[in-house]
């Protein structure tokens, strides 16, 4: 049987027309062939939601958007959205409105709640709760930041109208020549630090020869410290000790009257004796120095006899 021209037009032109319609429900997140549950909630706002919008579980995509408007009282925005059939939460279960990324929109987010006897049936309200997006979270942030930024602006503008006030004409004259003068101190700080670098490279070989002469003072003090070392130090001291238990013994035989030099010292008798010696002595002297001639005779021409005999 041959097909005329007409009809095969007419069939590709429902032929496109099935596939538009399947695709524009598709694209509305809509299904002629589907059987999933219909489900919906209420939320205050709903900014970024649209059509065709994910509905997920633990991330994995469980359904789309079917519709968004207000509810009967217009107090609230109803949004009705789908379901896999197979899902057997319960009707408790939260619809979260969650913010998938910066430039994704908005989503809806199932947090299953699990009981027996109130699996989520067509035409159930599940209870909403609106998680705050990242850049509500952000705006949170930076209010009070704003707020205080503002504060501190305003205190810097008081800040800077009191300086303007304080630096007047001579007082902006008198930081002039103060920085004048601190410019003027760096610079001969930087002098002198030439002039340091500069007597240090011409010391430079005092400061080697006197390194060397240290380092020959610490070798000869050294080569002293192994010469004491070598020293019989342990005789020494005992020699050292047996001196002074010599010098310990005199001394003991000095102060009883020991010895020819102890009866010196402690016999007062030959003490007297000695002092009248002494006295004797003395006054010997003195007549010898008065009438020497009473003891020695000088003559030129011969000793004559002295008939006359010395006083007696």
């Amino acid at each position: 049987m041959k097909i005329s021209r007409e009809v095969k037009t007419a069939i590709l032109i429902l032929s496109c027309i099935a596939i538009f319609i399947f695709g524009f429900s598709y694209l509305k997140g809509a299904s002629l062939l589907d059987n999933s549950k219909i489900v919906s909630t209420h939320y205050t706002d709903v900014e970024g939601l649209v059509v065709g919008s994910n509905v997920t579980i633990n991330g994995m995509n469980v359904g789309r958007v079917k519709n968004i408007d207000f509810d009967e009282n217009y107090e609230k925005i109803s949004v009705i959205f789908s379901l896999r059939s197979d899902l057997t939460f319960s009707n408790k279960s939260k619809a979260q409105l969650y913010e998938p990324g910066l430039i994704g929109g908005k989503a809806i987010a199932i947090l299953p709640v699990y009981e027996k006897g109130n699996t989520v049936q067509d035409g159930d309200v599940l209870p909403s709760e609106i998680k705050p997006g990242l850049t509500e979270l952000v705006n949170q942030q930076i209010a009070p930041l704003q707020d205080k930024i503002e504060g501190l602006l305003t205190s810097a503008d008081s800040l800077f109208a009191g300086v303007s006030n304080v630096m007047n004409y001579q007082t902006q004259n008198n930081l002039k020549m103060a920085l004048e003068g601190l410019s003027q101190s760096v610079n001969n700080v930087a002098k002198l630090t030439e002039n340091m670098n500069r007597v240090v490279l011409q010391n430079e070989m005092n400061f080697k020869g006197t390194m060397a002469n240290l380092n020959d003072t610490s070798k000869n003090l050294s080569s002293l410290s192994d010469s004491l070392n070598q020293i019989p130090l342990g005789a020494t001291l005992r020699n050292f000790e047996k001196t002074s238990e010599d010098l310990k013994t005199i001394i003991a035989r000095l102060e009883t009257g020991t010895g020819t030099a102890g009866k010196l010292l402690n016999d007062e008798a030959l003490y007297n004796k000695l002092l009248g010696s002494s006295e004797a002595l003395e006054a010997l002297l003195t007549d010898l120095k008065a009438n020497p001639k009473n003891y020695v005779h000088f003559s030129i021409f011969g000793r004559k006899e002295n008939k006359t005999s010395p006083k007696e």
